[in-house]
């Protein structure tokens, strides 16, 4: 009775830790909207400053500072920085020919058709007949997505623009504010030294930030926004023109009952189901290898580690693609042969593992293989931390008649997921992410015995689902943006809410 009765406690003090953790998650996601909003509400005070800020320099200026806001420059170039004056003449003179010559057009056609839906661009590419020739060629046509890869970089350029204009029709009413009191302006030469002294960080940044804004934020962006199109393999670019559809896209992808929905939550339930087994399995078997390792009394512990450090040494693409060989099934028929571990299996137990075959196995079989690279990585951290837990609080648990179950959950697991509470988040989103485990070993497969659409199979993570309807045979951009989208908001919503969450952040004055 009294067993029954401890079993019931143990339970509800179960659910009742469950219970706080999914009303910590609902917290923290509610938390997360409203400092996402706070921080709009920043940006839109400070934006309503500087516009404020902006007027009021117009109106108190001279004749002078007022030309400024006409002419870039001219207020430096009249006052001694004659250098910088030039400089943002140059650059609004380049501004303007940039929108008249090339990024007008393109912006132009960017928002033609933005919020009604319709083509992006006026001229699709068509076939004519060449006289000189005597063959059909190419008239060429708009390209949609150029137009919006242009339109979106020219978007760019005049936020720059405008954060510039801003800050030169402030430094020309300063520059007029300090002529009065009589100061003296700063010369290039000493603009330079800036630079190279008190300012170097932002000369070093300045070329990383460059390269960060062209060759990530850009294409980011552009990506984004082919979600909102219908650009797919009827619609290759340049040949043809595709159009905004708005969130189209999004609706077909969550209507749960339509072959595509059905896919994308049967796909999204695979990925998370994975993330959790391939990190926590990889993360408790490494800590519970590292203990076996690091107890007293064990001998040729350096051995044990060098055997399990040496699975690291191998990259990681040769390991999978060897362990996707050896669980091969040889045709997929009792004793047809195939892979080392498939046919041990065989003889010893008179089963056909059927890896690539049925999906539940392959799964399984992905996740030990998973475990197998994992582990080692755990198992390395988990033994650097154990040296550092400090021991008198395994001896005060001692004398308290703590047994070692007790111990571990009570001072060795709670130390562990302080100091690897960022690490597992980092897993937990790498291995939703995870493409060459999956890729390498089965390939997404196998197929599912219900009929789905749209190339996703068995083991298909959305990462995966993702590079098939990029590079597949039927290209689909539109759907694999939607897709890269919503990877990207579940990682990051995931990991703002589990880390302020953590006890590396709540919990650290425990752990001093």
């Amino acid at each position: 009775m009294d067993f029954e009765i401890y079993k019931y406690s143990a339970f509800k003090r179960f659910l009742i830790r469950v219970g706080r953790f999914f009303k910590g998650l609902g917290t923290g996601f509610v938390n997360f909207f409203i400092n996402l909003g706070k921080l709009f509400v920043s940006l839109f005070v400070k934006l309503f400053a500087a516009i404020k800020s902006f007027g009021l320099n117009f109106v108190k200026g001279n004749i002078l500072t007022k030309a400024s806001y006409l002419i870039m420059g001219l207020s430096h170039f009249f006052r001694g920085q004659i250098v910088r004056g030039f400089i943002y003449l140059i650059l609004e003179v380049g501004f303007i020919c940039y929108m008249v010559f090339f990024g007008g057009n393109y912006l132009s056609m960017f928002f033609q058709n933005f919020f009604g839906g319709g083509n992006i661009g006026r001229v699709e590419t068509s076939d004519f007949w060449n006289e000189e020739l005597g063959i059909y060629d190419k008239l060429p046509g708009d390209n949609s997505f150029h137009i919006i890869l242009y339109g979106i970089l020219t978007l760019f350029v005049i936020l720059f623009f405008i954060m510039t204009y801003f800050q030169v029709t402030k430094e020309s009413y300063d520059l007029e504010q300090n002529t009065i009191i009589g100061k003296k302006p700063v010369n290039f030469k000493r603009d330079v030294n800036n630079l190279l002294d008190n300012k170097f960080h932002i000369t070093l940044l300045s070329v990383p930030m460059i390269g960060l804004f062209m060759f990530t934020i850009v294409p980011l962006v552009t990506m984004i926004l082919i979600a909102f199109t219908n650009y797919d393999a009827n619609h290759e670019v340049p040949q043809h023109l595709f159009q905004w559809v708005g969130f189209d896209n999004f609706i077909d992808l969550f209507a749960s009952n339509s072959d595509l929905g059905a896919t994308f939550w049967r796909v999204l339930g695979w990925t998370l189901i994975w993330a959790v087994l391939a990190t926590f399995t990889s993360y408790f078997f490494g800590m519970l290898l590292a203990l076996l390792i690091n107890k007293k009394g064990i001998k040729f512990k350096k051995l044990y580690r060098t055997m399990f450090v040496a699975t690291i040494a191998v990259p990681q693409f040769v390991s999978l693609l060897i362990m996707s060989k050896m669980l091969d099934t040889g045709g997929g028929t009792l004793g047809s042969g195939g892979g080392v571990i498939t046919q041990l299996i065989e003889q010893l137990f008179n089963y056909h593992l059927k890896f690539g075959l049925d999906i539940n196995t392959t799964r399984i079989c992905i996740v030990l293989v998973n475990m197998w690279i994992g582990v080692p990585y755990s198992m390395l951290m988990c033994s650097g931390i154990l040296m550092n837990i400090p021991e008198d609080l395994y001896e005060s648990a001692r004398i308290d008649g703590a047994s070692g179950v007790r111990r571990f959950f009570k001072i060795t697991l709670p130390y562990m997921l302080f100091v690897t509470g960022p690490y597992l988040i980092t897993q937990f989103i790498g291995n939703i992410n995870n493409f060459n485990v999956i890729f390498l070993l089965s390939g997404g497969g196998p197929g599912d015995p219900l009929k789905y659409t749209d190339g996703a199979k068995g083991t298909d993570l959305l990462i995966t689902w993702l590079y098939k309807l990029s590079l597949g045979t039927d290209r689909n951009y539109k759907l694999a943006s939607v897709i890269g989208i919503l990877v990207f908001v579940i990682s990051a919503v995931f990991s703002l809410i589990v880390y302020n969450k953590s006890s590396a952040v709540k919990g650290e004055e425990n752990f001093q």
